[in-house]
């Protein structure tokens, strides 16, 4: 059994959660996917603020879980969901941290959604 290296954010490495503070709508072409005006902002290190949705809020008929699984060593073991839109299914457009590490707990029972798939953007 492999032992997985656990990071916590750092100055050299920061990690903010917040409330995203306004409505997030995710799309597929022009058909709704999720909505929500829970979402929360996360803001890790350089990378582009990320937007999490709670699942609850994401339409369960459009997602497939997927197979796949990745290791972030700052948030933890990711799972995966194809998404079933806009009369495509995109593969592993979807992901989720189900039991992230404690400094990133925030994001337990959150999607997020990989924007080259899925346009995610905040309602004024």
């Amino acid at each position: 059994m492999s032992t997985r290296e656990v990071k916590i954010p750092g100055p050299d490495h920061p990690i903010t959660i917040r409330p995203a503070g306004t409505r997030v709508v995710a799309r597929v072409g022009d058909e709704v996917v999720a909505e929500t005006d829970a979402a929360l902002a996360l803001q890790e290190a350089s990378y582009p603020e990320v937007l999490y949705v709670p699942l609850a809020d994401v339409r369960p008929e459009v997602l497939r879980p997927s197979a796949t699984s990745t290791h972030c060593p700052y948030k933890g073991d990711a799972s995966y969901y194809d998404l079933l839109a806009g009369g495509r299914e995109l593969t592993d457009a979807v992901w989720t941290y189900r039991e992230p590490y404690d400094a990133v707990a925030a994001i337990a029972g959150y999607v997020a959604f990989y924007p080259d798939r899925v346009d995610v953007a905040a309602q004024a």
